[in-house]
């Protein structure tokens, strides 16, 4: 385990050629650091007010390592709310490698994946929420998803865990202090009052938990899988969606022997779009794995797009696979319209469906809208881009929803010997909802989250 109190540094710029790399100090000896390393005319760095601009030379001993501008940041006022110095030297990895080893001969430690951010938390700076949305806003796929990593580093999505944190706190802290009375002595309708309360916090949560599917599809980007019986265009529609030749196209039924996955933004949602084998009876043992594979993509996709050739009749194969596409979340595309269409509409089941030509590119855009539509389900993502919820976070809401329905079930059965259990699963809500902002935690919670982040931020 690390001191909180030691003075760390990193190269907090990615590596490669580039016009500026930047390097961090943090801790007690920042300043200290700085007077030995960067050489400017009077005032030393130390001296300087904060949040002013240095230009000088950072050297080991009489040898000038680089030209480089220094920025002064002292405590409370920086991200860590520790003395903080940063030095912006010339790009590429060299120069910033000698700064950062000179820097570390002279007292600092290299700091650990997300330190700087773990102590911004650990300093009060921010709370686990806000530390969370700078990984999300660096993983972002799309300008929605980074958007959406604003609001919540702004702490709008920690105001409203405030709220429900604080009003469960309130409502148990009631119903302890009826412990220290008869039911005889509480005043009317108090406990009546008290499930009113809880009812209204657990339809607050209930909201909380609904956005997990918007902070999934931003975070983590909608899976879809286009899968279908050999030579019906999934290849091309993978390549006319990218815009690009990405998949190898070719008239020889199986070409495609294994998934390819491709990244693409749609509206703001960053989807991963995956080319399947062709679904058929095959005796080649690679194709055969390549089918099995295409099955369990099909299982876990957040869509799934099913082709159908409108140049020949639906087999017996085809009314299998479509009996199975009951969810929402299917969509069949009839390819090949500007060919013989030999299709019966009337077998589709009345499912949705979308008529395309690819090779005459129609019926693009009306399948970008039907992605679209399908993966908003109901209309969440067509508002103003907001700070949603991750897997996380809903996990232990879900925690905290089932303690607080246990509480309220007690409660409805209006029985005194159970004031005291019902207190106990509140106050089990409450820590899980704790547990989300960081009012408590625990070290090993603490290491799965900033563990995920790279050195230097």
């Amino acid at each position: 385990m690390y001191k909180q109190d030691d003075t760390i540094a990193a190269i907090v710029t990615a590596s490669g050629e580039a016009g500026v790399s930047i390097v961090r100090i943090s801790g007690p000896q920042a300043f200290f650091i700085a007077d030995t390393v960067f050489k400017c005319k009077p005032p030393c760095p130390s001296k300087r007010p904060a949040h002013t601009f240095v230009y000088g030379h950072v050297m080991n001993d009489d040898q000038v390592i680089d030209e480089a501008i220094l920025l002064v940041m002292k405590s409370p006022q920086s991200f860590t709310k520790e003395d903080v110095v940063e030095i912006q030297c010339h790009g590429g990895n060299m120069c910033a490698k000698l700064i950062l080893r000179y820097i570390l001969e002279s007292g600092a430690r290299l700091a650990e994946p997300g330190e700087f951010t773990k102590r911004a938390f650990l300093n009060g700076r921010i709370d686990l929420l806000q530390a969370e949305a700078v990984l999300d806003i660096i993983h972002a796929k799309s300008e929605r998803a980074s958007a959406a990593a604003l609001e919540q580093l702004e702490g709008n999505l920690s105001a409203e865990f405030d709220i429900l944190y604080e009003d469960l706190l309130r409502v148990s802290a009631d119903i302890e202090a009826t412990l220290d009375f008869t039911e005889q002595d509480l005043p009317k309708g108090i406990m009546k009052n008290l499930n009113k309360r809880l009812l209204s916090i657990r339809e607050n949560l209930d909201q909380l938990i609904s956005t997990w599917e918007e902070g999934h599809l931003l975070r983590d980007g909608a899976i879809i899988v286009i899968s279908g019986k050999p030579n019906v265009g999934k290849s091309t529609l993978l390549n006319t969606l990218l815009g690009r030749q990405r998949a190898i196209v070719s008239s020889m039924p199986g070409t495609t022997r294994d998934t390819i996955e491709e990244n693409l933004v749609i509206g703001g949602i960053p989807l991963r779009l995956v080319d399947t084998a062709g679904l058929r009876d095959s005796s080649c043992e690679i194709e055969k794995e390549g089918i099995d594979r295409t099955r369990a993509y099909i299982q876990k996709a957040d869509m799934h797009i099913y082709m159908i050739d409108a140049s020949k009749p639906i087999d017996h194969e085809i009314e299998t696979h479509l009996k199975k596409m009951e969810n929402e979340e299917s969509l069949i595309v009839i390819n090949k319209t500007d060919l013989c269409n030999k299709l019966d509409t009337n077998k589709l089941d009345n499912k949705l469906s979308i008529q395309m030509s690819l090779k005459k590119c129609q019926g693009l855009d009306e399948l970008r809208s039907c992605i679209l539509e399908r993966l908003r389900k109901g209309g969440t993502l067509s508002s103003r881009p907001h700070a949603v919820i991750s897997e996380r976070h809903r996990n232990l809401l879900m925690e905290s929803k089932k303690e607080l329905d246990e509480a309220i079930n007690m409660m409805n059965k209006d029985q005194e010997d159970l004031t005291a259990f019902v207190s106990s699963r509140l106050r089990s809500s409450i820590e899980n909802i704790g547990l989300v902002t960081g009012k408590e935690y625990e070290d090993e919670l603490l290491e799965n989250i900033f563990s995920r982040f790279c050195i230097g931020k």
